[in-house]
């Protein structure tokens, strides 16, 4: 591996499932010891949240767990694209938008689905948006994003 491998979870409004993708991986890698090999950053398809931190909500779900989830919410951009190596789509919209924003094969095939790690829960092939949702909803994304984000990293390394 030549330099850190760029990683950037995507989805809707980048206050939600994305930010806490990437805080849940971070710790991962943190546990594993492999900072100097990874980076990570998360946006959305959607810029309407743009310099806002997380949805309180997931925020407090989140550091009950233990990650701190301080990320300020960002749109993808084409060059987000070619820049990173993997782009990872919460849901099949959100990856429906990054396939549309493709120059090329070679970014269309860096997009992947968040879903397809999820090994413990057979029912989702996806990360739900749990902004509509109470409770219930963030403690599941989080369920499901400790379950991916660990698949995935265990196949990366």
């Amino acid at each position: 591996m030549k330099g850190k491998y760029k990683i950037l979870f995507v989805c809707l409004g980048n206050i939600c499932r994305s930010p806490a993708a990437q805080g849940v991986m971070q710790r991962l890698i943190d546990e594993r010891g492999l900072n100097e090999r990874f980076y990570l950053d998360s946006a959305g398809t959607y810029g309407g949240h743009a310099g806002e931190l997380p949805d309180r909500r997931m925020r407090v779900h989140a550091q009950r767990r233990g990650y701190e989830l301080t990320h300020r919410s960002r749109r993808v951009t084409g060059r987000d694209l070619e820049d990173f190596d993997l782009i990872v789509a919460m849901d099949a919209s959100n990856r429906y938008n990054l396939q549309e924003m493709a120059a090329t094969v070679d970014e269309s095939r860096k997009i992947i689905m968040m879903g397809d790690y999820i090994r413990h829960y057979p029912h989702y092939d996806y990360i739900p948006d749990p902004y509509y949702e109470g409770a219930e909803g963030f403690e599941l994304v989080l369920n499901l994003l400790e379950d991916a984000c660990a698949a995935l990293l265990d196949e990366l390394v």
